[in-house]
């Protein structure tokens, strides 16, 4: 049981510093996302001339918004879930029934890094944004478009998160399993919703 405390801190320690920071950048996401929205809100209806970038740009701080917040989501087990079989079970065998799914999630979410990784390489960096600009040219510089692999790169960010979420949950479970559970810190969901 030491070992698998010894390899769940660093993951445990990665997760306490790095999700706050996504929380705090997906509250920023979002608040820009809103910010974006209102404007083409009111040049679209006050003005009567909607504007071509606040709906590309709301999606683009959407996407960044969904990598920053589903780690810290799936580490708190805020995810939408079925868990009446789970109930239904014994401690024991719903604990290995949860591991399962964790391995399988797993798999899953790295599946998903390596094509987060494929979209956000290569060629990807020469498919440009249709509306949103850099305007550098305020500073000195030459505007450019933005390419749209910022906005995969959000995937890849959020999918490796998610991924050491993962680890850190099967960890987790296998020091539970073993009878190590109570030592365990609790993750509770008060923590982001501002209960401090």
């Amino acid at each position: 049981m030491g070992l698998l405390k010894g390899l769940l801190m660093p993951f445990q320690i990665f997760n306490d510093l790095v999700l706050p920071v996504g929380r705090g950048l997906a509250v920023l996401c979002i608040a820009l996302m809103v910010v974006c929205i209102l404007i083409q809100v009111f040049f679209r209806y006050v003005l009567n001339n909607a504007l071509p970038w606040p709906d590309e740009a709301a999606r683009f701080l959407m996407l960044w918004m969904t990598g920053f917040i589903a780690p810290s989501a799936y580490r708190v087990g805020g995810f939408v879930a079925i868990d009446m079989f789970e109930r239904a079970l014994p401690r024991a065998a719903a604990a290995i029934v949860s591991l399962f799914l964790l391995g399988t999630s797993l798999l899953v979410l790295i599946t998903a890094v390596q094509l987060g990784m494929d979209h956000s390489s290569g060629m990807s960096w020469n498919f440009k944004s249709a509306t949103l600009w850099v305007p550098l040219d305020w500073v000195g510089g030459k505007s450019f478009k933005l390419a749209l692999a910022w906005m995969y790169m959000s995937l890849l960010v959020g999918f490796i998160l998610l991924t050491i979420v993962n680890i850190e949950l099967i960890l987790r479970s296998l020091i539970t399993l073993t009878g190590g559970g109570s030592s365990l810190k609790p993750l509770s969901a008060e923590e982001y919703v501002g209960a401090e």
